[in-house]
């Protein structure tokens, strides 16, 4: 039987993260954590009861390359190369683009989704093509497939990541480097609690990251969780401009931003 491994993941403090850690720990994985709240995380970590040289905590805000960076070279030093990278820091803020104040938001978003995604994984490529094995696993959303109103900083921060991680599935597949893209839908976390309004195939994490958890072991490429969503996705995706327009178009606009998007 194979020896669980290490996994790597970003925003590990609560919500998503934070289910896929204790997934991966219940599997017998060994957990590298990383989050801006050092304290509360330690805290949780330990809570679980697990065995001290299965986790270790490094503190970073993915927008900060430098924090994230020096994080990515602890682990290396002190736990050694993961096999699994997950890249799931993220935040969601509406945001109106008629505010001059929003763009200072968008470009938060983009640090946080895209920048924080890059800088997660470029520790971890060339070690891992070296070795000819690993997988990176990008976090994007259903929200990356069309442009909605009041969303543009978070659709373009996911759809962009989505981009990125299919170039470098491109890239990396030759080396034996897996890239995986996860789609979430609606998930029960602190971040969806703040929607004002309804929430279709709502899914607890802990039942996301079972999902997840199986996804990214089988490497695949892409995958909408709950598979609902996927659904809704693809009828998204090739709806016609005009029809699509003309449903959205329907939709009220945020007059301030706001947390909301899946």
């Amino acid at each position: 039987m194979k020896a669980a491994g290490l996994v790597f993941i970003t925003g590990a403090s609560s919500g998503i993260g934070q289910a896929l850690a204790a997934r991966y720990a219940q599997a017998g994985w060994r957990l590298a954590l990383v989050a801006r709240r050092v304290d509360a995380m330690r805290q949780w970590a330990q809570a679980q009861g697990w065995p001290a040289d299965q986790w270790a905590v490094y503190e970073a805000d993915v927008r900060l390359e430098s924090q994230l960076l020096a994080a990515a070279q602890a682990c290396l030093s002190q736990q050694g190369l993961p096999d699994v990278v997950v890249a799931n820091a993220g935040m969601s803020i509406g945001i109106d683009l008629s505010y001059t104040e929003d763009l200072a938001v968008l470009r938060d978003l983009l640090d946080t989704h895209v920048v924080g995604l890059a800088a997660t994984f470029q520790p971890f490529i060339g070690p891992m093509k070296q070795r000819g094995s690993g997988t990176l696993v990008g976090v994007a959303s259903v929200a990356s497939v069309r442009g909605l109103p009041g969303h543009a900083g978070y659709c373009a921060a996911k759809g962009a990541v989505v981009q990125m991680c299919e170039t470098l599935r491109g890239e990396l597949q030759a080396h034996g480097v897996k890239v995986v893209t996860l789609a979430p839908g609606y998930i029960d976390t602190p971040l969806t609690r703040e929607n004002a309004y309804p929430m279709p195939f709502l899914m607890a994490p802990e039942v996301f990251a079972d999902k997840a958890f199986v996804a990214i072991g089988a490497g695949v490429r892409w995958r909408v969780i709950p598979w609902q969503m996927g659904v809704v996705a693809t009828v998204m995706r090739f709806m016609p401009r005009w029809l699509f327009d003309a449903v959205v178009g329907s939709q009220q606009h945020r007059k301030k931003p706001r947390r909301s998007a899946p």
